[in-house]
Parts: structure tokens; C-alpha cells; sequence
């Protein structure tokens, strides 16, 4: 028998703690689901039109360590698709007992990526896409139906965001569920939509950078104004140095230019009474060739803001949940 003296056994005890720590970010099963939406126009979504493409989406359901019914994230990539930041996330929401649902919302419409070229689909697809996610999760018997949180990042972002609607959540959530809280990262706000101030009454956090030039934060914080007048629960926080992405752990740093990207940072919409979106300077119907649309955005990593966002989301979603 080979006995341990002192050192060896505490090193080999510290060793065994640090492994057990390592795996908690590792879920027990993981299941892939295909569910059905639709491929629409922004216009058919406002107006609730179903007389769309149907297509059949995929869903990973990423099952956290625990027993019986768990929170559950939802995760919505942006116009590049699933990337470094939606792993990141998946780790820190598992370590402390939420499982994940990340949800592809491009591959099965045949496309890759959108980012240079946003007319590829329409942008509230997502919100669809989203809402379709919950008729899973809400009958499946290791999601706590009540502690489900929809987070959303860019495009998807805007996704998660909007998804919160109530007039949106009337026309399309047919779950019977509704999401417990919403995280929201560096989202585009640039569309004024009718009635777009009543949203959930559950608490709604937005997470942005000063110096994002794909979606810049200031129409975000018009809307923020805006939902605060109406009595919502949210808030938006504002890292100084923080580009778009800023939460990729594999992206760029320093920061670089998207060349190909479209970008509406110079635009503003509005939707009117007939469910189109106008382009508030030429009043006309918008579409992706209007002069305001631009061009090469920065995009990139910022550590330091990716550590603070990340210890207040986990705080955030774990009180929101009741595992804290």
C-alpha cells in the first residue's frame, strides 16, 4: 500500500476539488430538437400573416447537473450565427444549474450568415423563431416552465428584446408560457414599432458598449426612456470601451472592421398603420439599399467588460430564477 504523506494528500485533494469545480459547467445530456416556424417578411410578422415558407429549425437543449425541473436559457445568435459568445454563455449558466436551449435560426433557412446582406431575412424572424422554442420547452419535464430566460445577442439580441411585446407575444406566442426575465446584448434599436413601449411585466436588462458603431446604444437608451415611462422593469448598462461582440471571447483586440457588414446606425424606422416600416427621412418603404445603410462596423473582444457583464447576468439570472 502506498500511503500519501501530508503534501502529496493535500495536493492530490486540491487536485480532485479543482476537477469536480471543472466538470460543473458540463452537462449531463444534451438533446437536439427540430421544430417548425416560418420564413416571413417584417411586414407579414407586424400584420400577424402565417402565409409564410415553412421551414424546420434546430434547437440544442443542453441539460444542466440537477434533478427534475431546472431553469432554462434560451440563446439567440446574431447575424454571423452561433459563435464563440454563445459557448461562453453556456458554460457560465450551466456552472450554476441552468441548462440551455440554443436556438439556429439560419442554418435551416440554408443560410450561413447575414450580415452582409440583412434583406436575407427579415429581422423579427427571430422573435418568431423564439417564441416557437417556448412550445418545446414549456412541456418538457426537466424545464421549470416558470423559470425560463430568453437571452439575445445582436440581431438576436433585437430578437430577445422585442420579444418582449406584448402585442408581438398576442400575435405569436402560442406556448401558454412567458419568459421569467430578459438579457439583451448590444442590440439594434432603430425601429420604432406600433405599440412597442407595453411589454412583459418581468424585468428586462440590456447590456451595450459606448463605442458600438454596428448597433449604437443611443436609440437604445431612447427606447429604454421610453419603456421606463410606461412602468417597465428595465435597465441598460454601458461599458466605456466595450465594440460590438464584445462578449466573444474569440473575437478580435484589438477590434476590427466587418467590411462586408450592413449596419443601420444611420437610419431610423417607424412602423406605420398599414404594417410597413418607413424610413423616417425619405418616408418611404425601408429596404436595405436606402441611402442611410452603411457599412464595415467594428466588432471585437473586450475582457474586461466580457468579466463584468458575465458576474452581473449570473447574478442577474439566478435571482430571476430562485437558484441564487
Amino acid at each position: 500500500m502506498i500511503r500519501l504523506t501530508g503534501a502529496a494528500a493535500a495536493i492530490c485533494a486540491l487536485t480532485a476539488t479543482a476537477s469536480a469545480q471543472s466538470t460543473k459547467d458540463m452537462p449531463p445530456r444534451v438533446e437536439l430538437h427540430a421544430f417548425p416556424s416560418l420564413t416571413i417578411s417584417d411586414s407579414q410578422f407586424l400584420a400577424g400573416d402565417d402565409k409564410g415558407k415553412d421551414v424546420t429549425l434546430t434547437g440544442a437543449f443542453s441539460i444542466a447537473q440537477g434533478s427534475g425541473r431546472l431553469p432554462v436559457a434560451v440563446l439567440m445568435h446574431g447575424s454571423g450565427g452561433i459563435g464563440g459568445n454563445i459557448e461562453h454563455w453556456k458554460r457560465q449558466l450551466h456552472a450554476v444549474g441552468v441548462s440551455t436551449f440554443v436556438i439556429d435560426g439560419l442554418t435551416g433557412r440554408g443560410l450561413m450568415r447575414v450580415g452582409d446582406n440583412q434583406a436575407a431575412l427579415g429581422r423579427l424572424n427571430f422573435i418568431l423563431d423564439i417564441y416557437r422554442s417556448l412550445d418545446i420547452l414549456a412541456k418538457h419535464p426537466r424545464v421549470d416552465p416558470n423559470k425560463i430566460v430568453m437571452m439575445g445577442f445582436s440581431r438576436g439580441g433585437q430578437a430577445a428584446l422585442y420579444s418582449s411585446v406584448s402585442r408581438f407575444q398576442k400575435l405569436w406566442n402560442r406556448s401558454g408560457a412567458d419568459f421569467a426575465a430578459y438579457v439583451v446584448f448590444y442590440p439594434d434599436c432603430a425601429t420604432t414599432y406600433r405599440n412597442d413601449a407595453e411589454v412583459s411585466k418581468r424585468p428586462i436588462r440590456i447590456f451595450h458598449g459606448t463605442p458600438d458603431d454596428y448597433n449604437p446604444v443611443s436609440p437604445c437608451k431612447a427606447f429604454v426612456e421610453r419603456l421606463k415611462a410606461q412602468g417597465a422593469d428595465v435597465q441598460l448598462t454601458e461599458y466605456p470601451n466595450a465594440p460590438h461582440g464584445f462578449d466573444n471571447p474569440l473575437g478580435a483586440n484589438p477590434p476590427v472592421a466587418a467590411r462586408a457588414d450592413q449596419t443601420v446606425r444611420q437610419c431610423r424606422i417607424r412602423e406605420d398603420d398599414s404594417a410597413a416600416l418607413i424610413n423616417e427621412a425619405t418616408k418611404v418603404r425601408f429596404t436595405y439599399g436606402d441611402e442611410c445603410v452603411r457599412t464595415g462596423p467594428t466588432v471585437g473582444a473586450d475582457p474586461e467588460a466580457t468579466r463584468a457583464a458575465t458576474s452581473t447576468v449570473i447574478d442577474f439570472v439566478t435571482t430571476a430564477v430562485g437558484s441564487k
